[in-house]
């Protein structure tokens, strides 16, 4: 899933535990585009993982109940 300055996080980190909240913006999270099946070669996905931890978070706080539009 990806917000609109392209934090990235998995679908069930989305919905479990950051409630559709971006923890570094804010902002709300929708289904990450599909990459050119022309450019993978040239572009691969990332293959390491990286895990940030969120444990307490302002956003998450304030605009769990907030739709996205509206934050």
């Amino acid at each position: 899933m990806i917000c609109s300055f392209d934090c990235t996080f998995c679908q069930d980190c989305v919905k479990d535990i950051l409630k559709n909240v971006c923890p570094n913006c804010g902002g709300g999270f929708e289904k990450r585009p599909t990459r050119p099946k022309n450019y993978l070669e040239k572009y691969p996905p990332r293959e390491d993982k990286v895990l940030k931890p969120v444990v307490e978070n302002e956003y998450l706080e304030k605009n769990v109940d907030v739709d996205p539009r509206e934050r």
